[in-house]
């Protein structure tokens, strides 16, 4: 076979892995676009069906009836400020756990190890933990929704995986030069992890905004305390129920349905996350298979 066409099949076979590749994503992106053509339609219209890629007959009483929420401001706050503190707290002290049982002059790490994995398969359940946080005086606080939630085990095992694979003389240089282990984790192990604890800080920013069952159950009975998932997940559920929303209604001629309330829930939850994304793409998938692979 000659060059000119080995250059040929390669070429042939760029073009048609191109075409596969904007295929899945058109494939991919195709839901989330209609669901937002959804949610700018009118909620009647909208049980017609057939909306594909344009809203038919336009509308933004979706969102106004989101909005219109006098609870919306705070719940909004409530669930940037979880975001925030949560994902800070949760990557910062996840990777100082992951650094300790990274080393390997730790006496009892893989007892301490396991400990940790048992927590991963078993769980006590919903009624004791309820009477746990309620102990803890945690009930109708904002902090149950930090706390509890502060340290997850496969976090641990990610970022501790990725240490591992760290070169060991970075650390036992430092350590030669006088830093002890908290100076030698802030300065050397944190820089060199970026990659892994960006990851970890997705992962616990999504968990995060999307969570609004703590809200139920912990937090229901005080309004300054509710979330922005969990206002929404009420109005989805009025409309669910009611076949439209009763609570948010601006004249007689706009109503809400389950349809057009369950889409503009959806984007409404989606766009904050798809916007952090980007920024931590670069990040994200070197960060899982250095963290994952290597141990």
């Amino acid at each position: 076979m000659t060059a000119k066409s080995k250059r040929v099949k390669l070429s042939s076979f760029d073009v048609v892995n191109t075409l596969i590749m904007i295929l899945i994503g058109l494939i991919m992106i195709y839901p989330f676009w209609n669901t937002v053509a959804v949610s700018f339609n009118d909620a009647q219209d909208s049980l017609r069906g057939n909306i594909t890629l344009w809203p038919r007959v336009f509308s933004t009483y979706s969102y106004v009836s989101i909005f219109r929420n006098k609870l919306m401001l705070t719940a909004t706050v409530n669930s940037v400020l979880r975001t925030l503190i949560s994902t800070v707290l949760g990557v910062y002290i996840s990777a100082l756990i992951a650094y300790v049982l990274a080393q390997k002059a730790l006496v009892g790490r893989k007892i301490i190890t396991i400990y940790f994995l048992i927590t991963m398969y078993i769980s006590a359940g919903l009624i004791p933990t309820y009477f746990l946080m309620k102990q803890l005086h945690l009930l109708n606080s904002f902090w149950v929704y930090i706390f509890p939630g502060l340290i997850s085990v496969y976090n641990v095992i990610v970022i501790k995986s990725f240490i591992q694979a760290l070169p060991e003389s970075l650390s036992e240089a430092a350590i030669v030069d006088g830093a002890g282990h908290f100076r030698t984790f802030m300065q050397i192990i944190i820089p060199c992890s970026k990659p892994v604890l960006a990851t970890i800080a997705l992962w616990c920013a999504v968990g995060a905004w999307n969570a609004w069952f703590d809200t139920f159950i912990y937090n229901s009975s005080d309004e300054s305390l509710t979330t922005l998932q969990y206002e929404m997940m009420k109005l989805l559920s009025s409309a669910m129920n009611q076949g439209r929303d009763v609570n948010s209604q601006i004249n007689s001629n706009n109503t809400m349905t389950p349809t057009s309330m369950r889409a503009a829930v959806t984007v409404v939850a989606s766009v904050p996350i798809l916007l952090v994304y980007p920024f931590l793409q670069k990040y994200f998938i070197k960060g899982v298979t250095l963290g994952a692979v290597k141990g």
